[in-house]
């Protein structure tokens, strides 16, 4: 897919993150934002997937566990536009009933989805366990993952980080949403990580780094990551983002981590956000 038809899906996505979050009134636009460019690659570009025959053993596919569950508007959207489910159903987000609850949620069975999440820290050990299934099963594809870099707080991902590199779990490649930004405050605020580089590569894992708004870069550094698996090591992309990205008012506030915008808002973000495929 060229680089101009990856940016207008995205554009559309970012449309759609306001649009659910503010007829909600509720939700978590920020980090949604941010990682709009990064899921629209893997899922239009870079993934082994199919939406026509979604399976939860995800078999001879590439699979993709969405660790920080908050920010679940982004991930339905790109599910919606790449045909797991209607993009009309993107309108009940977090409504009663809905299968777009406010965390994915593996109990209403929405295909696309293989693990509730939103209990930060646990998604890297659930990536691990899927990606060991498939070297049992000599499986020869990839499973992704994405964290929030405040998700890194928690102490359950280094102990994943561990046992991935001493099993050598090289099927795996975890991404971290590095936006600087968390619920609280800046993230060198509330707890600092250091050298987040330095850290995952003590830890034995390979480390590329990339810029979480340039699609050309995020489409060259996942091949080079995919390039790497196989080798026995696991693979982290540090993926540098702002909060808010695409909405100038939202732009590297963590004001914006959980704070649906009222109608005056959700307006001003749409002129700043091209329509290209259709709102539902």
């Amino acid at each position: 897919m060229e680089i101009q038809q990856l940016e207008a899906i995205a554009s559309q996505v970012r449309r759609d993150i306001v649009r659910m979050v503010a007829g909600a009134n509720s939700g978590h636009p920020g980090g949604s934002l941010g990682c709009t460019d990064f899921l629209t690659v893997l899922y239009f570009e870079v993934m082994k997937h199919n939406p026509d025959h979604f399976t939860m053993d995800g078999k001879n596919e590439d699979l993709f566990f969405l660790s920080n569950g908050h920010i679940s508007p982004v991930w339905y959207s790109v599910l919606a536009r790449s045909g797991y489910f209607p993009v009309e159903e993107l309108a009940t987000f977090r409504k009663i009933n809905s299968r777009l609850q406010g965390h994915p949620s593996t109990a209403k069975n929405l295909p696309g989805i293989r693990m509730a999440s939103g209990s930060l820290g646990q998604g890297l050990s659930n990536a691990i366990g899927a990606a060991q299934v498939k070297k049992l099963n000599n499986d020869p594809c990839i499973v992704f993952t994405l964290h929030g870099d405040g998700e890194l707080q928690e102490g359950q991902i280094w102990e994943a980080a561990m046992y991935a590199a001493a099993n050598k779990v090289d099927n795996l490649i975890a991404t971290i949403d590095y936006n600087g930004r968390q619920i609280d405050g800046d993230v060198d605020d509330v707890l600092s990580l250091g050298n987040l580089e330095g850290k995952w590569q003590a830890f034995g894992w390979e480390v590329l780094t990339m810029n979480g708004h340039n699609m050309q870069e995020i489409v060259n550094t996942v091949a080079t990551a995919k390039k790497m698996s196989g080798n026995g090591k696991p693979v982290v992309i540090i993926m540098k983002t702002e909060m808010g990205q695409g909405v100038d008012f939202m732009v590297g506030s963590h004001k914006w981590h959980g704070v649906a915008p009222n109608e005056e808002q959700l307006q001003a973000a749409l002129i700043q956000l091209k329509e290209t495929l259709n709102d539902y």
